[in-house]
């Protein structure tokens, strides 16, 4: 049996001041710096080690899987960590930078919904959630994660919640009518456990022990 653990990051400082993040390169407040580290103590106590990490080019992903990594003893697998673009968050284009409450009162409640949770609607400018999937996560995961997994190894993705939203559609244990149900909590290890590429379970690393 082998591990696939999904890691979004720590409180960023936008998610802090409730904006439209997207790519914009932001880094992790102080609670979200806690909830990596805290991510990294549940990962120790799990037992979990890892072959492998992927990550998104922004920062807020990379620092949330250095400093869980360091709490988990794992640290020298700093060196090899795989930072790519097809991870990022979801574009949100010319929503970038805006307070959603502020967008909300601009646009409507049902309007700014559509734009967040739509999975093939797109907001001004920017992506859908069927973009990060098709275009983006689910070529990259067939060409460079799947192969590892199958081959038995061990891999954390410490990534966005849209892009490892997206991650759970391309398992199959989501759909674009189920998926937003699915949350992605800031710091909280998703675990699947694999048994000859198939999942046989799947749940979280939380205070709640979640499934």
């Amino acid at each position: 049996m082998n591990y696939l653990v999904l890691l979004r990051h720590g409180q960023s400082q936008w998610n802090l001041e409730n904006r439209f993040t997207g790519f914009h390169d932001v880094d992790l407040s102080d609670k979200g710096e806690q909830e990596a580290a805290d991510a990294g103590k549940r990962l120790s106590a799990a037992g979990i080690e890892f072959d492998q990490v992927f990550t998104s080019t922004l920062t807020r992903a990379n620092r949330t899987a250095e400093i869980a990594l360091k709490e988990a003893g794992q640290e020298e697998l700093l060196d090899t960590m795989v930072r790519h673009d097809d991870l990022r968050e979801r574009d949100y284009g010319d929503l970038t930078g805006l307070n959603k409450d502020e967008t909300r009162e601009k646009y409507g409640d049902e309007q700014v919904h559509i734009w967040r949770r739509s999975y093939d609607t797109r907001p001004p400018g920017g992506e859908c959630l069927q973009d990060v999937v098709e275009k983006r996560v689910r070529p990259y995961y067939e060409e460079n994660i799947k192969p590892l997994l199958d081959d038995g190894k061990n891999i954390l993705i410490a990534a966005h919640g849209n892009s490892l939203r997206a991650m759970l559609i391309i398992l199959g244990v989501e759909t674009p009518d189920t998926i937003n149900a699915a949350e992605m909590e800031t710091g909280v290890p998703v675990v699947f456990e694999l048994d000859g590429g198939e999942i046989k379970a799947r749940y979280t690393l939380s205070d709640k022990k979640a499934a």
